[in-house]
């Protein structure tokens, strides 16, 4: 799968809702039960990130929830891109890019939204092919203003913000016009999860689905 047709796999996911729920999974027994209430409340594509033990797990028990994409974030190497396929990832997230992550995603077929902060990565990738691209860590890279500076000389490229987005400011991001969706933690608050709070995560997740961009 080239750059362009993993990015082209990319904006389709990235449009089915306005965020991506950013979820970082310590018990996997909370993982079908999180996905079915993030879904049911409107935002479908899914980013488990591989930080914990039970990531994998999470992955394959969330791979099963009707409707749901699911795929694997903080990709860092070609095993994490193998594991993440096998698990069922559909597509995957780094927080930047390598030539050996991007050969990994290549060959395993994952499609995969690269990570970018300058406009100089952003210029490396496109060069590959990558369309679509992750800008991280947004809040810490200059928020909106700076993405808003760097799609007015490379407006060919669209972007999902991640890292310090939350309800106060994604109104921001969401206006721009090389902003196709944003991910977030907030959807997911640690507590709810760890309670089996459902309703809570499902009403988080529906305010956040209808967001306008």
């Amino acid at each position: 799968m080239t750059p362009a047709e993993q990015s082209r796999k990319a904006a389709e996911i990235c449009a089915l809702a306005p965020v991506v729920p950013v979820l970082v999974i310590d018990d996997v027994s909370k993982a079908k039960g999180l996905a079915e209430a993030l879904v049911k409340g409107g935002l479908p594509a899914l980013e488990v990130t591989l930080r914990t033990p039970a990531a994998l797990d999470a992955i394959r028990a969330m791979a099963e929830v009707p409707g749901g994409v699911v795929g694997a974030g903080t990709l860092l190497t070609p095993a994490d891109v193998k594991a993440a396929k096998a698990a069922g990832a559909k597509f995957g997230v780094s927080p930047g890019a390598t030539d050996r992550l991007i050969d990994a995603c290549a060959e395993a077929g994952l499609p995969l939204l690269p990570g970018a902060a300058t406009a100089t990565e952003v210029m490396i990738l496109l060069e590959k092919g990558f369309t679509v691209q992750k800008f991280f860590p947004a809040e810490a890279s200059g928020g909106a203003p700076a993405l808003a500076a760097i799609g007015a000389p490379i407006p060919q490229v669209r972007f999902c913000p991640t890292g310090g987005v939350s309800m106060k400011n994604i109104g921001d991001y969401l206006k721009l016009s090389n902003v196709i969706c944003c991910g977030g933690s907030w959807v997911a608050p640690k507590a709810a999860v760890a309670a089996g709070d459902w309703a809570e995560v499902e009403r988080l997740a529906r305010e956040a689905a209808a967001l306008p961009r």
